[in-house]
């Protein structure tokens, strides 16, 4: 028999009651008819934002973009069948970078299923291996077990999604009609007040405790002894834990060592108090000669694959070096093999944890003043200097300045604004030409998978969870790809500066040997669209302005300064900026080689990247 109205009613608030007490804020629904209990669940919580969209994967994206700006997890409930399929993307964004969310699949009663019933599909581990937890709910039934375990089961979800490891967890609900509420007088009266309308005092039905891996004694002994080698570098990846850049620095300040930090570790823009933040290591590295000048003892790695190819290569020169990788994420993060130790905990406690054994004076070995320590640093700090005047002596024409777009959007937004960068060039520009800096500047952006797909919707998403303003460093594949995405501008607390680089193709496929082979490299990789975005922001009421890159700054801060989301488009030309990429490599990586040289031999090899 099937739950009355007043049945399904009350079973679906009280999940929901569960998921709002243990934390989520924040409520993606796509339209449909299935999913009409959570919905109006939801719809009762005061303390819950719901936001509607008519696109699930924008959807799932935005969902995406809350927690990884640390407002999550966030919730998308859809209907059934093919609804729930297309947050896939967003899921495997979610798993790959660690980022909490919730899916919350409606679906027909189990009666319906596999028996050519209308809508109905298996969503049974829909996203396969890519959620952190699936849980199959069991159909509505009111008694005071079932209500137990399924409160309980709306804490552990959320409990879940957070980690550690953060992740995405799935929830497929059956519900079989009627699905419109009804107030549940005679349900609640037959099962004890706790479970029919949770704990009096409002909190979680469940406390979870849950905590970060720490790293045993044994393990913080033998890194303090390690990290006192002269010759060492800190090398910091995409880490989405918040405040763990600001870790990151102070121990790199503490022994001393440059630090080599990805856009989207958390440690390169902000108050570096000590520490020695490389600039513009992914110019100059691309140079044999220089690699091999700057050989390390110990590398010690925090978080995920780093963006810059040449940080990689030089990795990989020095395998002979001990390096350390330190996380205690769910993945293993050493995809090149070159780890000689590797110690499963959380990197901001463990690096803080460090800066307390040293401080202490606790780890033996070399003086951190030492001849050889201050030379190393010596040769890192040229670098520095070589590659910036570098890039300060340079000039751009229009058509080939995608990588003044990054330096100048990094250079210029103002403290504790939130930069969101897409995918495939704009992230590579902003590491190679966005200099550090001491103004706090959070760099977020979906290198989980490296997709190009929902970056509009992510961060839209992003916005909710700053204080401060956000712009969106975007070229016009990745736009296209989420154009569906525009539609969150009509929320009015969502304001975001898109800068569109529009070289009208796939400007990343310059950078590779296949663009020797034309006429297919220009069909098949770059894909010249012709389309003009000022359409697309005109469809959803938004401002289009063209602009020169020497105007970015000032466009940027009148369109921050008016509130409410526009597109700022720069149009470039791909081949051009290819070629003012290497140029500028090119002579960064002389002007290293040069200034290493009155400190290091360094052997002439030619330069061939």
């Amino acid at each position: 028999m099937s739950p009355s109205r007043e049945e399904t009613t009350l079973w679906a608030r009280a999940l929901v009651e569960e998921l709002v007490r243990a934390g989520v804020r924040e409520v993606v629904v796509a339209p449909g008819s299935r999913s009409t209990p959570l919905v109006m669940a939801f719809a009762e919580e005061e303390t819950v934002r719901l936001r509607v969209h008519l696109d699930e994967r924008s959807g799932a994206f935005f969902a995406l973009g809350v927690g990884k700006a640390g407002g999550g997890p966030a919730a998308l409930v859809t209907t059934s069948g093919t609804a729930g399929a297309h947050a896939l993307p967003a899921v495997i964004e979610a798993a790959q970078s660690e980022t909490p969310l919730l899916i919350l699949t409606a679906d027909r009663p189990h009666h319906l299923r596999d028996s050519d019933a209308n809508q109905a599909i298996d969503q049974i581990r829909l996203f396969g291996p890519f959620v952190r937890a699936f849980h199959e709910v069991a159909p509505p039934r009111i008694n005071d077990h079932a209500l137990r375990h399924l409160r309980a089961l709306g804490v552990r979800a959320v409990a879940e999604a957070m980690g550690p490891p953060a992740g995405p967890v799935h929830l497929n609900l059956p519900f079989d009609k009627p699905l419109e509420p009804e107030e549940p007088g005679a349900a609640l009266a037959a099962v004890p007040e706790e479970t029919g309308l949770g704990r009096r005092d409002a909190t979680p039905f469940v406390a979870v405790s849950t905590g970060s891996r720490a790293a045993p004694p044994e393990a913080l002994e033998t890194l303090a002894e390690t990290v006192t080698a002269a010759r060492g570098v800190v090398v910091a990846g995409p880490l989405p834990h918040p405040g763990a850049g600001e870790a990151v620095r102070r121990f790199a300040a503490a022994v001393g060592w440059p630090l080599l930090a990805d856009p989207l570790s958390g440690a390169r823009y902000g108050p570096a108090e000590g520490a020695h933040v490389v600039a513009a290591y992914d110019l100059f590295l691309r140079d044999e000669g220089v690699r091999q000048a700057l050989e390390p003892e110990v590398v010690l790695r925090v978080g995920a694959t780093p963006t810059s190819t040449a940080l990689a290569d030089w990795l990989v020169e020095h395998r002979g070096a001990h390096q350390v990788v330190v996380d205690g994420g769910g993945r293993w993060k050493d995809h090149l093999a070159l780890a000689r130790s590797y110690v499963a905990a959380d990197p901001a406690d463990t690096l803080l944890a460090l800066c307390d054994v040293l401080e202490a004076g606790g780890a033996p070995g070399a003086e951190p003043d030492d001849e050889a320590a201050q030379a190393w640093r010596r040769l890192w700090r040229r670098a520095d200097e070589a590659a910036r005047a570098t890039l300060a002596a340079e000039t751009f024409a229009p058509a080939e300045a995608e990588p003044e777009v990054a330096a100048l959007l990094v250079e210029g937004l103002p403290a504790h604004a939130t930069l969101f960068v897409s995918s495939s060039m704009p992230v590579r520009d902003v590491d190679a030409f966005g200099l550090p800096r001491e103004e706090p500047l959070r760099v977020l952006g979906n290198r989980g998978a490296s997709g190009i797909d929902g970056i509009v919707s992510t961060a839209f998403g992003a916005r909710t969870a700053g204080s401060g303003p956000l712009v969106c460093l975007v070229g016009d594949v990745a736009f296209f790809h989420d154009q569906n995405g525009l539609l969150w501008s009509r929320e009015d607390d969502l304001a975001v500066v898109f800068v569109l680089v529009d070289n009208d193709g796939g400007g990343i496929f310059h950078h590779l040997p296949v663009s020797d082979y034309d006429p297919a490299f220009t069909r098949f990789f770059v894909t010249p669209h012709g389309l003009d975005f000022r359409h697309a922001a005109a469809l959803h009421g938004l401002d289009l302005r063209d602009v020169e890159p020497p105007g970015l700054p000032d466009t940027v801060a009148r369109a921050l300064g008016r509130g409410g989301s526009t597109v700022v488009r720069v149009r470039t030309d791909a081949h051009a900026s290819a070629r003012k990429r290497r140029d500028v490599a090119l002579r960064a990586c002389a002007a290293v080689r040069d200034a290493l040289a009155a400190l290091t031999p360094i052997t002439p090899i030619p330069h061939t990247r």
